[in-house]
């Protein structure tokens, strides 16, 4: 078995050192100013800021009630997907190739020249063949004045490796450095059932806010571009394939909420899928969301990956408070939309993922509350154990008390997975990715009724 060091080595990747990050769990500022991301594709080296209204009046207000809070999150439009299919450098004008839908890469090597078959090369070059080529000198079998033209016009990569860390567990977690200095993490899951998951971020940081998520409190950076996501794959594929075997699933479960970037997530997504490209099966490349109904709607539409919805609680007011997205689009237009838009699809089931948290959304009332909500909608329930992390409010449901509530589901008819933390010694594990910064999002209220169970955890 080759050592992660040696096929560092073998690539020429030189691993830097990394300041493990202080976790602050100073008191939030009353005042809330999210990093918004970049406006488009170009990569600049500096990042505006945008104080978002509705988030400050949402967070400052001590109300819990569902009518004052229905703008709690920005307009989607604050936070635009990153549009064109074609990245480009602001330095040299170079085109970044991952991340190019295969038409959009033909259409750019017609335009300098060339046959439409040499674009097909370079595809499987940059994907196929356990190649992944990281520049032009890895592109073996073309011609000589094409390799220049690409060398002269295109960057390969949208990611520069900064460290990799091995848990305890097997997972490993990636830390990329993006070329406005943000980090991104990605972490790889090997299982001893044959499957290994890479885990990829879709954001740096996030803007849900959701309150047991350790993302959530960064705030929202920017969105990454859909070479940025497509290249965590790839690099996952380079870097440890000979350490835990072939990479056969992806999961959009890393840092940010994927549909608040959905252009470059579905763009991503089909390029893993191409069969000329990474080639994963579309049943194994899974996107989750925290809720959000209208980019809900289009990825089914448009995109045939499957989909996770993270649900983690069973009436509006506790998902109110630890999902703040309820307040603008509740339980029962999700569960509703999800009814509507799968009732024509065959043999398709969404993943409704569970995180559990003690006292808070683990009562059997709660499970059997779940065995209802989810009549009528294909789907398999994941119950996830919740993850600690500096600051947290929230403990985890005992392992017993999970297993009562996976049998009062099963005996309702409901497929039940249970999922326990990985990686979770190197802060790799659900819901712990990121760095905090200065600036971090402030905790919600607690409902009256639960802060009993939340002072179990002080």
């Amino acid at each position: 078995m080759v050592s992660v060091s040696t096929t560092m080595r073998r690539l020429g990747i030189i691993n830097s050192a990394v300041v493990t990050p202080t976790l602050s769990t100073a008191s939030f500022a009353r005042t809330l100013t999210l990093p918004s991301p970049l406006r488009n594709h170009c990569l600049t080296n500096s990042i505006s800021f945008l104080k978002s209204r509705s988030l400050v009046s949402s967070f400052s207000s001590s109300s819990s009630s569902s009518s004052s809070s229905a703008a709690y999150l920005p307009a989607l439009d604050d936070f635009p997907s990153t549009k064109g299919s074609v990245a480009v450098r602001d330095d040299n004008k170079k085109v970044i190739l991952k991340g190019m839908s295969y038409a959009s890469l033909q259409e750019w090597v017609e335009s300098h020249g060339f046959r439409p078959g040499q674009a097909m090369m370079l595809w499987k070059r940059l994907y196929k063949d356990n190649i992944w080529a990281q520049d032009a000198d890895q592109l073996e079998g073309l011609n000589k004045d094409f390799k220049r033209m690409i060398g002269e016009h295109a960057e390969f990569g949208a990611l520069s490796f900064k460290d990799v860390r091995s848990a305890s567990d097997g997972t490993r977690k990636i830390l990329f450095t993006l070329d406005d200095g943000l980090v991104i993490e990605t972490v790889v899951i090997p299982c001893d059932r044959g499957r290994t998951t890479v885990c990829v971020s879709s954001q740096v940081g996030c803007a849900m806010n959701c309150q047991f998520c350790y993302t959530g409190r960064m705030g929202l950076k920017r969105n990454l571009t859909a070479a940025e996501i497509v290249e965590q794959a790839v690099y996952a594929r380079r870097l440890l394939s000979e350490e835990v075997g072939s990479i056969t699933n992806v999961v959009f479960m890393g840092m940010g909420e994927p549909f608040h970037n959905i252009d470059n997530v579905i763009r991503a997504a089909n390029i893993m899928v191409d069969e000329n490209g990474l080639h994963f099966s579309p049943r194994k490349v899974t996107v989750s969301t925290s809720g959000l109904v209208p980019q809900l709607k289009r990825f089914l539409r448009e995109c045939n990956c499957a989909l996770a919805v993270s649900l983690n609680a069973t009436t509006d007011e506790v998902r109110n408070w630890i999902m703040p997205i309820n307040r603008k689009y509740k339980l029962s237009l999700l569960l509703e939309t999800l009814r509507e838009e799968l009732n024509s699809r065959h043999k398709y089931k969404v993943l409704f993922e569970y995180v559990m948290l003690a006292g808070v959304n683990d009562s059997m009332e709660d499970a059997r509350r779940l065995v209802e909500l989810v009549q009528g909608i294909p789907c398999k329930i994941n119950l996830i154990q919740f993850n600690p992390h500096s600051g947290s409010q929230f403990i985890q449901t005992d392992e017993d008390k999970m297993i009562k509530f996976r049998n009062v589901l099963a005996e309702g008819g409901c497929t039940v997975l249970m999922r326990f933390s990985r990686g979770n010694d190197q802060m790799a594990a659900c819901g712990q990715l990121g760095m905090l910064g200065a600036i971090q999002a402030p905790v919600m209220k607690v409902p009256e009724q639960f802060r009993t169970a939340l002072k179990a955890s002080v």
